[in-house]
C-alpha cells in the first residue's frame, strides 16, 4: 500500500448559537473562519456567503507538508493543550476533525497511531475521513 497523495485537514465546530470569540479564546488561536449564524464570510476562492449556521474553523496551511499525522500534530500545535481549557468549550452540534484523504492510485492508504487518536479523542472530537480518489477506466 502506497502512502497518501495529499490530504488536508481541519478543525471545526458548528452551531446555531456558536460564539467564534469564545472559542477563539479557549483554543487560543485565530481560525481560519469563524462566524456566527446568518453573519457573511468569504470562501477562499472568495465568493461572499451567508452562514447557515456558527461555526469555528482552523485548517492546517496547504503550503504545510507532511502525512496525516504529521499535520494532524500541526493543526494541534496550534491551538491550547490545555484540556481543561478544551473541556470549557460549548457543546457544539459538530465538533470535528475533518481530514480530505486524496489519491491517485487506487491503493494508497494511511494510518494513525494511538497518540493521535488518543488526542482527538481527548478533545473530543469525531474524526470525518472524505476519500478522493481517481476515476479508473
Amino acid at each position: 500500500m502506497a502512502d497518501l497523495s495529499d490530504c488536508i485537514v481541519t478543525l471545526g465546530f458548528w452551531d446555531d448559537d456558536l460564539d467564534p470569540e469564545l472559542f477563539t479564546e479557549l483554543l487560543e488561536c485565530k481560525p481560519t473562519v469563524g462566524v456566527k449564524k446568518g453573519e457573511a464570510w468569504v470562501t477562499s476562492l472568495g465568493r461572499s456567503k451567508i452562514a447557515p449556521t456558527g461555526s469555528w474553523r482552523l485548517e492546517v496551511d496547504k503550503e504545510v507538508s507532511g502525512n496525516l499525522e504529521m499535520k494532524i500534530a500541526t493543526l494541534f500545535s496550534s491551538v491550547t493543550d490545555d484540556l481543561s481549557r478544551w473541556k470549557q468549550l460549548p457543546r457544539a452540534e459538530r465538533a470535528q476533525l475533518f481530514c480530505g484523504l486524496f489519491m491517485v492510485c487506487v491503493n494508497e492508504g494511511v494510518g494513525l497511531s494511538q497518540s493521535i487518536l488518543q488526542q482527538i479523542s481527548d478533545r473530543g472530537l469525531a474524526l470525518e475521513l472524505d476519500l478522493y480518489g481517481v476515476r479508473e477506466g
